[in-house]
């Protein structure tokens, strides 16, 4: 069964039985962004060390980017962002994902924040 983790970014980490982990914005995030105009997405097989620049994104409020959140190698990309970057406002814990990767150390995912951790941290924002 996937687990979920989320960032302080505001991303969420899904991760399937195989280890793949699937990472998107969490609806706090898109809807504080506002309607996404512009995705910018990784390459398939690029490596990213935690904390680099993995994606770009544009809403008509900001413009910001999707950080890795642990290291990794990119396996797949959710191509429909690139004409229909509104996904990620209508769906964005589903079809509004942004990349797939290979974790290079999967118990770096334990650092991350569960369900419960991320909606205490929102509620500090206020």
């Amino acid at each position: 069964m996937a687990k979920t983790f989320y960032t302080q970014e505001h991303e969420w980490l899904r991760v399937e039985d195989d280890g793949v982990v699937t990472v998107g914005v969490t609806d706090y995030a898109q809807d504080h962004l506002g309607d996404l105009v512009y995705v910018q997405l990784p390459e398939v097989d690029k490596e990213f060390v935690k904390g680099e620049e993995a994606a770009v994104i544009e809403s008509v409020k900001t413009a910001g980017e999707i950080l890795m959140p642990v290291a990794g190698m990119v396996t797949a990309v959710n191509e429909t962002l690139g004409d229909e970057p509104g996904k990620v406002n209508e769906d964005p814990m589903g079809e509004g994902w942004f990349f797939k990767f290979k974790a290079s150390d999967t118990a770096a995912l334990d650092d991350l924040m569960d369900e419960a951790g991320y909606k205490s941290y929102i509620e500090t924002l206020g």
